[in-house]
């Protein structure tokens, strides 16, 4: 027999998760032509669009509907020929596919890429352009193989001009039964990192030669943020890599680039590298850095077009940041990260990595972007950049102080989540009151006045 109330707690749990994340969870399966499943996948999701219109910019937020239907044109895979791909459409076109990969040891969501249709006028008002857009990228969604993926955090995937957002997430590829899996691979969104004496980086030998354009980093105290460094994707085929000691998240410092018109990039953030690599001896590490400032040189550019924030340790390690401007939409946002340092035990000690086709850390021209929430920028397979308690503005700053701020989604979630509790809280409290009411009228109802 059900403990008492037990059939109670689960609709109250469940209404509690309903107002936090404001939607609900979406079941999606893929089976073969025997209709054995092969893909199974259970998770919220919400959209956050860019899209221009007349008036300027504009973002588009929306979530997965609960009828999203999986199409016929997803795949179990065929072998080497093909691999398997969950495609999702909702609305009025509007396509999320997951495509993923596996090695020995691991499966991966290789890519994921967003179709999306500017013709949805529920969706996308007064957009300037019509039809289908598509945004893409790797993402950090991994498993050991015959184990499911699982994420209670929120994870946040960036493909250009679009930002997902996974909550609560269940996928599994390459089932060998039809039903998830007992035991899971935890994201590392979910997982608390060990407290640890930070790695030193070791930069390239040739590291590009930063501009005379001077850059100021001031130094503020490290901010005690709790610690979610996340590992970089590693591509679908390698080995397993060994993770090395996560260190401690690192100092929070402010950089300011100027040029002959003046401050044209404000950014305080503390930065984290997570490089994978081969060793000299054909295993594949994961190493993670903390970028010092205290033994770093910031340099950069400023130019109508570009922004270029440069920082360059004692010890050589180079690492820029580029921001670019829509000017259509009055937009800027962070389009190119690149990486060059030095790895002693690799197997090719120079490392180099770079992307020129991100889409991050956007806000409106005269406006900063700020995010307290821990953020993932994925630059490649083998490297990506954690940034922490990031505010920046590019271009046009004002008084060499950050204009109004548009906060990430990432916080604007976390807000939600204190007010959806305490909203529940106090209904649940006003239930038990009138519940209590009502019981008392009942029981003075059964007695007469002699």
């Amino acid at each position: 027999m059900a403990a008492p109330g037990g059939a109670r707690r689960q609709p109250l749990l469940l209404l509690l998760l309903g107002l936090v994340y404001g939607t609900s969870a979406v079941f999606l399966e893929v089976k073969d032509g025997n209709g054995t499943a092969c893909i199974m996948a259970n998770f919220s999701a919400e959209f956050v669009t860019n899209y221009d219109t007349q008036s300027g910019s504009k973002n588009s937020t929306f979530t997965l509907p609960p009828n999203a239907e999986v199409l016929n044109s997803s795949s179990c895979g065929k072998g080497n020929a093909s691999n398997p791909s969950l495609m999702i459409a909702f609305g009025n076109g509007h396509i999320l596919t997951l495509s993923f990969a596996r090695n020995a040891t691991r499966y991966s969501v290789q890519m994921m890429r967003f179709v999306y249709n500017l013709s949805d006028t529920h969706i996308f008002p007064n957009a300037s352009s019509q039809g289908p857009k598509t945004a893409e990228s790797i993402t950090d969604i991994m498993a050991d193989i015959n184990k499911k993926y699982r994420c209670v955090s929120s994870n946040q995937i960036h493909m250009n001009n679009v930002t997902v957002t996974f909550i609560d997430a269940t996928i599994q590829a390459y089932l060998s039964t039809d039903s998830f899996s007992k035991e899971e691979t935890r994201c590392m969104q979910d997982k608390p990192s060990p407290t640890v004496t930070p790695t030193s980086a070791h930069p390239s030998s040739t590291p590009p030669h930063p501009s005379p354009t001077s850059a100021h980093p001031s130094s503020s105290p490290p901010h005690p943020t709790p610690p979610h460094p996340s590992p970089p994707h590693p591509s679908p085929t390698p080995p397993h890599p060994s993770p090395s000691p996560v260190p401690e998240n690192p100092s929070v410092h402010k950089y300011n680039v100027s040029g002959t018109n003046g401050t044209c990039l404000l950014a305080n953030m503390g930065l984290q590298l997570n490089v994978t690599y081969k060793k000299k001896d054909d295993k594949t590490m994961t190493r993670v850095f903390n970028i010092n400032p205290n033994n770093t040189k910031a340099g950069g550019s400023c130019t109508t077009q570009l922004v270029t924030l440069e920082l360059q340790s004692e010890n050589s390690t180079f690492l820029a940041f580029q921001f670019g401007m829509n000017s259509s939409s009055s937009r800027f946002f962070l389009k190119e990260i690149q990486l060059s340092m030095t790895l002693p035990d690799a197997k090719e000690p120079t490392f180099k990595a770079s992307n020129n086709s991100l889409r991050a850390l956007q806000a409106t021209m005269g406006n900063s972007y700020k995010c307290n929430a821990e953020e993932h920028i994925w630059v490649t397979d083998a490297f990506s950049v954690n940034l922490f308690k990031v505010w920046v503005q590019a271009f046009q700053v004002e008084g060499d102080k950050f204009g109004s701020v548009e906060e990430c989604q990432l916080d604007e979630n976390n807000m939600l989540i204190p007010i959806a509790v305490g909203g529940a809280l106090a209904g649940l409290v006003l239930i038990v009151l009138i519940a209590y009411l009502i019981g008392r009228k009942r029981s003075h109802a059964g007695y007469q006045t002699i």
